[in-house]
């Protein structure tokens, strides 16, 4: 009699271990039940449906009922569900559309994989504008609400795998879209410096994402959320993607052993507790194949591993379960994220020792056209072995990740990443492939070639007064200055500038991506110094200090208007190109800087970089070099920026859009900027009021806060953990505006408080909202960012609105206001 084999389930697993069953087994009685209405369907390309991506429907799905029993003779019952497993009997309980059904097994497949997390929110059950994206009717339901409604704006809730990219599908829709993630980071598989580029990103594409900010209710029938503290927003779209439990409720009534988060238990032939039961794919536990741990890890290529093993072992061939990765890939606009193993936090959490390289190589040879930044990150041990890496970028990001999950998985040491050999040619490839470096920097470490530190190390060194060395080229510090109180010798004069470095303590060698530090530290190691390099260079660090603000410009949305430009290219303005792609910091400025030496005063260049960084360098520098950007945006995989060579002075044509590209004002307008030099509460009070006046008469107001004007602008109540000199002065300077002293009779803080009641009496407004109506009537305020490092104040201290910047950013603007006033 032939064995009878009934499968729960018929999504990934399901699928692939019913179809290898019949390929290595004609005579076996195959049968499926799945409770919904389709069954091997692309769950993975859900959000690319709703986001029109995949615009035909059916190509969701792989195959149909019809296939199974036509290609395969597997009887197949979907809005079928079991709803009781009889193990005793070996019989279970089936709930169709039309009545409740019994069945026989002689083998029992679970593939019931798992379910969204849909907490018990208050006013939840009020709201009809709330989704998850899981099956195909999700998706229906979110694309139907979609078309029915219009809605302007969605919120995802959840900034793993599924809400990234629903992020992505939904602003491709149109809607403007804000992501809500409980963590201080999205996509969990990543570390917190290699997320950060993914948050800029974000914002970078008008994504309106806040960290670290848990929901807690729903009200106005889900158009309005509120989250932990009391914040709240208003939407028209709810997308819950916080993550998934295990469908595991019919195993564990059958008697089914689970661990403690429900995950079904099976042992290395996929066997339950209970005889003839087996189970695969997302609803089972699997061993970490670097830590050895039990976990649960919901991928589709591995829930497809399992049911084709499984199947192997039913049929005689012995197959054991294999310990698992977690190799995965997102796409997220135009950067793609992917990583294998683990990632420094969970070696943290398990107390493993580990050693880090962060690397920005390129995709591709610099010198081919479309070559890309990739920012990779490997973690191996002191002992050699590979424990994870993880990238971002453009291209050739998956690529390279599926290279070190090869090479993990067969054992190979870090350093023997080097003699990877990868295929090239230049529109694939380097002939050293960053994968070959990230073996080189290893093995160089292991080595003891050279001494890093980490990003997160910085912050502690300077505060202790470290000797930071900054080998960048002059021109690199216009874009991206130097740390505080760096010494900037460029990489080329280091030899001949030996005798300015201390050999009575370590020196710590940075540069812009880590390369030419090393190099540097290299040179000064065997010149007898203690030198130490920072490890994935002033890039990582400052991505990693990277703070979230209000959405950038969308990708689709330049930062000035079009028309300008077009406008003045058609006016028989020159207008010169320039290919900066497969450069990295500092290449794109540098050939930025060369090719405007060659311009004349109104000349315009366009630049195109693949370096998404760049977006921000170029204004930066072209605010210190006194260049006019006229447009600035990100075009699909690439930063498009046009420059203006001077200050241009002229009105815009009549029939353009009356809005000023950036940097764009009439010199010597009427217009007010004021130093706010001094901490007094009198003079900061006489500071706004002038502000605020100038602002009511229509003028553009610039307050530049520097050194004990700092105190102005703090906001009150932050305390953050600071050593050395910078905690001397947070100890002895006052914290907010209503602290300040006065200038004359101040009294121990009494003539303050005097003078606050006398304001009140005469309807004068205290000071913290002088500054909020100075900054509603369009006051521009900019902190000095040399004052900040010298007195150790940080960008968290600041009350919200207030830009940083250089003495060219105050310089720039005073140039162009006929009023100028010192404080």
């Amino acid at each position: 009699m032939s064995e009878r084999i009934i499968i729960v389930g018929g999504v990934a697993g399901g699928a692939s271990v019913a179809t290898r069953l019949r390929r290595l087994n004609e005579d076996a009685e195959i049968v499926m039940y799945e409770a919904g209405p389709y069954i091997s369907f692309a769950n993975c390309g859900l959000p690319y449906y709703v986001g029109q991506t995949i615009p035909d429907r059916d190509s969701l799905f792989v195959s149909t009922p019809d296939d199974m029993q036509g290609d395969f003779n597997i009887d197949v019952h979907v809005n079928s569900k079991v709803t009781s497993i009889d193990s005793a009997n070996k019989e279970i309980t089936i709930q169709t559309p039309e009545d409740s059904i019994q069945d026989h097994y002689d083998k029992l497949i679970l593939s019931t994989g798992a379910n969204p997390v849909v907490p018990k929110f208050p006013g939840l059950a009020d709201a009809h504008n709330v989704f998850t994206v899981r099956t195909v009717p999700d998706v229906d339901q979110i694309t139907d609400y979609i078309e029915n409604n219009a809605p302007k704006h969605a919120t995802v809730i959840g900034g793993g795998f599924i809400g990234l990219e629903m992020v992505e599908n939904l602003r491709n829709r149109g809607l403007d879209v804000t992501l809500v993630e409980a963590t201080p980071q999205v996509m969990p598989n990543l570390d917190f410096e290699m997320a950060q580029f993914l948050h800029e990103h974000l914002a970078l594409n008008g994504i309106d994402v806040h960290l670290n900010t848990k929901l807690e209710a729903f009200s106005n029938a889900g158009h309005t959320l509120t989250f932990a503290g009391g914040d709240s927003i208003n939407t028209d779209l709810v997308i819950l993607a916080i993550g998934i439990r295990p469908n595991s409720q019919l195993a564990k009534d059958a008697g089914v052993k689970t661990n403690d988060r429900g995950f079904i238990t099976v042992n290395d032939h996929f066997e339950t507790n209970l005889p003839d039961i087996y189970a695969i794919g997302d609803v089972i536990t699997v061993q970490n194949a670097i830590t050895n741990q039990t976990v649960s890890i919901p991928l589709a290529g591995p829930a497809n591993r399992q049911g084709r093993y499984l199947a192997d072992d039913l049929a005689g061939i012995d197959r054991q379960n294999p310990a698992v990765l977690g190799t995965s890939v997102a796409k997220v606009f135009a950067l793609t994220t992917a990583s294998t193993g683990v990632n420094e936090r969970q070696l943290k959490a398990l107390n493993m020792p580990y050693e880090v390289v962060h690397l920005h190589p390129n995709s591709s040879a610099g010198y081919y056209p479309g070559a890309a930044p990739i920012e990779l990150k490997v973690l191996f041990s002191p002992e050699g072995d590979i424990l994870g890496a993880q990238a971002v970028g453009t291209k050739g990001v998956a690529k390279r990740i599926d290279i070190i999950s090869t090479a993990i998985r067969f054992h190979a040491k870090v350093a023997e990443l080097a003699d990877v050999e990868v295929a090239y040619a230049p529109p694939y490839a380097s002939a050293k492939d960053p994968v070959n470096f990230a073996g080189y920097m290893a093995g160089d470490i292991q080595d003891k070639l050279v001494t890093t530190i980490q990003w997160h190390q910085v912050d502690d060194l300077l505060s202790k007064g470290a000797y930071f060395l900054d080998v960048r080229n002059p021109d690199e510090l216009l874009a991206e200055p130097a740390l505080a109180h760096a010494v900037n010798i460029p990489r080329n004069q280091i030899r001949d500038r030996l005798s300015e470095l201390p050999k009575d303590q370590p020196i710590y060698v940075y540069c812009a991506a880590g390369l030419r530090g090393y190099n540097v530290a290299r040179v000064l190691t065997q010149r007898g110094f203690n030198a130490i390099n920072l490890d994935g260079g002033l890039k990582t660090y400052r991505t990693a200090k990277y703070q979230l603000s209000k959405p950038e410009p969308s990708a689709t949305k330049p930062v000035t208007n079009q028309a300008e430009v077009s406008k003045s290219t058609s006016q028989n303005v020159t207008q010169v190109e320039l290919d900066a792609c497969g450069l990295q910091c500092p290449g794109p400025i540098l050939k930025v800087k060369n090719a405007m030496q060659e311009l004349d005063d109104g000349q315009q260049l366009k630049v195109t970089a693949s370096d998404f960084g760049f977006y921000k360098d170029i204004d930066a520098w072209a605010k210190a070099t006194d260049n006019t950007i006229l447009n600035n945006e990100i075009q699909g995989d690439k930063v498009v920026a046009t420059i203006q060579k001077g200050q241009n002075t002229a009105p815009c044509p009549t029939d353009a859009p009356q809005t000023a590209p950036t940097n764009v004002t009439k010199t010597n307008e009427e217009g007010t900027t004021i130093v706010v030099f001094d901490g007094d509460f009198d003079k900061a009070i006489a500071s706004l009021i002038i502000a605020q006046g100038a602002a009511a008469m229509g003028q553009p107001v610039t307050m530049f806060f520097t050194f004990w004007g700092l105190n102005v602008i703090k906001k009150p109540g932050v305390k953050l953990h600071k050593k050395g000199m910078a905690k001397m002065f947070d100890m002895a300077l006052p914290h907010g505006a209503q602290k300040l002293p006065l200038s004359k009779l101040n009294m121990l803080g009494a003539g303050r408080s005097m003078m606050k009641k006398l304001m009140h009496s005469n309807n004068v407004d205290q000071l913290d909202t002088m500054l909020k109506k100075a900054q509603d009537a369009g006051v521009k305020m900019v902190a000095c960012t040399m004052s900040m490092d010298l007195m150790g104040v940080q960008q968290e201290e600041l009350i919200d609105g207030i830009e940083l910047g250089g003495v060219a950013a105050y310089l720039g603007d005073a140039r162009q206001r006929n009023t100028s006033l010192f404080i």
